[in-house]
């Protein structure tokens, strides 16, 4: 079977490059922010792509749990701070070690406040994006300017002050203000909601309602045509799909969203409906690879199909597109549980060769893809509140998939994927509601009807394999037990009358067989296998 998921490969030979990236987002929240509840951001930006410049100014509506008279915010200081005003009053304040500390003159209550801070300046420059963030300075074969973001590892402070945690999103959403040559189209998240032209440049008011993670507060902008059409979700609701094409590639639109749809209908089948009904499905061409953004995501494939079923598929938008619902609708609090995102939207790329190539090459690609990409030189979960950049290591994306084939694998079919879907659609971990391991560990224990903790401390927390120990007997008989799990697990055992599904503990039982017995010939665990 061809390769169906390119962000398996693409990781295993980039993840060295990922961990270049000196700049980086979350960490330990620090005292100042975590008194701080980011409502909203408006962020109004002037785009000079002959200097490589932004200017204008970012508010930030905020919450104040407490009184305080020190405000901080994000900023790389690769820019310009100009002024900062705490509810339209000038404010002292220092820039420097990408923070921006507002000094205030009184006391600020708790409750409500708005700070606008006022800024320009060239902002930090993509080397090798998405892999490395910040502003991509480009043009297409045509010769028009092509500018792009990418964001993901060192947050949003790379062009716009916030807060730079993945705990915190602003609840009420984001208005974005993007002034750019009058012949370049901007693309935006949520909704657009004008254009204003004035002169040689035009505005573009892009605006979401949703909650919204800080990387995906972002634009881009080049010569591009918009090819949309009509997509009835799986709950009767209709959405527009909306893809920002370069006019050079506009005769390629059609069929790549006949592409797209059949990846919007399986993930929709898994994990519930589009989580943006009231907005849009996105896509914007890019000059790099592909990056999850919400409601408008980023793709650079260059057309490249794979084929699935017979039939084209594009394993990158794919991947890219499931973020909808793992990165982006469900949300992990610290990046510390950043499988989340990445293991389970992974494990949802092999879904799509579940449905239109059969249970046989799931099964198979498990086996022999997922499972060879897997490094297991460092734990999943490294504690709490890590770093994008500390998080981030190849095992999230095979492990973390790896890990949720060992649990479908555990409680069944029938009960696994209703409880993957109950998940992601629940309001408990959804939208507003971030969530870490320990809570999709609880769920799945309740679904299950098990204690599921030792299975998840085995996967994400330590770099152990499941011990496995055989012990010949006399009369071909064997024992086959458990080493370091104390919990009972299910396992295919082969023998010379077949291969029989058993429960096998700590306790061990014992199997007749004239053969070696094979243990999980088809490899839903991780292991470690010893023979005496």
């Amino acid at each position: 079977m061809k390769k169906t998921i390119v962000c398996l490969l693409v990781t295993l030979l980039t993840s060295q490059l990922h961990a270049q990236q000196t700049l980086t987002s979350g960490g330990k929240l620090k005292p100042e922010q975590a008194i701080m509840d980011v409502r909203h951001y408006t962020i109004a930006l002037n785009v000079d792509f002959d200097k490589k410049s932004i200017d204008g100014y970012t508010i930030i509506d905020v919450i104040m749990a407490q009184p305080t008279k020190v405000l901080l915010f994000d900023l790389l200081d690769s820019l310009n701070v100009k002024q900062v005003l705490v509810n339209n009053k000038k404010e002292p304040f220092e820039y420097k070690n990408n923070l921006i500390r507002i000094n205030l003159y009184d006391e600020l209550p708790a409750g409500k406040a708005s700070v606008k801070v006022i800024y320009g300046g060239k902002p930090h420059v993509a080397r090798r994006p998405p892999f490395e963030d910040g502003f991509i300075w480009s043009r297409d074969s045509t010769g028009h300017p092509w500018i792009a973001i990418t964001a993901e590892g060192t947050g949003g402070k790379s062009y716009f002050p916030c807060k730079d945690h993945p705990s915190d999103e602003p609840n009420e959403g984001v208005d974005m203000l993007i002034t750019v040559p009058n012949d370049l189209v901007v693309a935006g998240p949520g909704l657009l909601q004008k254009v204003t032209k004035h002169g040689a440049t035009a505005t573009y008011h892009w605006k979401t309602n949703y909650t919204i993670n800080n990387y995906s507060i972002i634009f881009n902008a080049g010569d591009y045509t918009v090819v949309s059409r009509p997509y009835t979700t799986v709950n009767g609701n209709t959405v527009p799909i909306q893809f920002y094409v370069l006019k050079e590639h506009a005769d390629k639109a059609e069929h790549h969203l006949d592409v797209f749809v059949k990846t919007i209908h399986e993930q929709e089948k898994y994990f519930g409906e589009y989580p943006w009904v009231k907005e849009k499905i996105g896509i914007v061409e890019t000059p790099y690879l592909g990056m999850e953004h919400q409601t408008m995501n980023g793709y650079g494939n260059k057309f490249h199909y794979t084929k699935v079923g017979g039939e084209d598929y594009d394993d990158l938008m794919h991947h890219e597109f499931g973020h909808e619902w793992w990165g982006n609708k469900v949300t992990a609090k610290d990046w510390a549980d950043y499988w989340v995102h990445e293991g389970i939207c992974t494990y949802g790329d092999v879904l799509y060769v579940r449905e239109f190539e059969g249970q046989r090459a799931y099964v198979d690609m498990f086996k022999n893809q997922v499972f060879a990409g897997i490094q297991n030189k460092i734990p999943v979960v490294m504690g709490k509140d890590i770093d994008e950049e500390a998080a981030y290591n190849n095992d999230i994306y095979p492990k973390g998939a790896f890990f949720m084939h060992t649990l479908c694998y555990i409680m069944g079919d029938s009960l696994f994927f209703p409880a993957l879907k109950k998940f992601v659609t629940s309001p408990q971990y959804t939208y507003d509601n971030l969530v870490t391991s320990d809570d999709v560990e609880q769920f799945f224990s309740n679904e299950s009807g098990r204690n599921l903790k030792p299975l998840f401390d085995l996967y994400l927390r330590t770099i152990n394999k499941l011990e496995i120990h055989i012990k010949q007997m006399p009369n071909n008989r064997y024992l086959v037990q458990l080493q370091n799990m104390n919990i009972p697990l299910p396992m295919d055992i082969t023998t010379d009358a077949g291969t029989k599904r058993l429960t096998i503990d700590s306790k061990g039982i014992f199997v007749d067989s004239k053969t070696l017995p094979v243990i999980d010939a088809d490899t839903y665990y991780i292991k470690k296998i010893t023979i005496e």
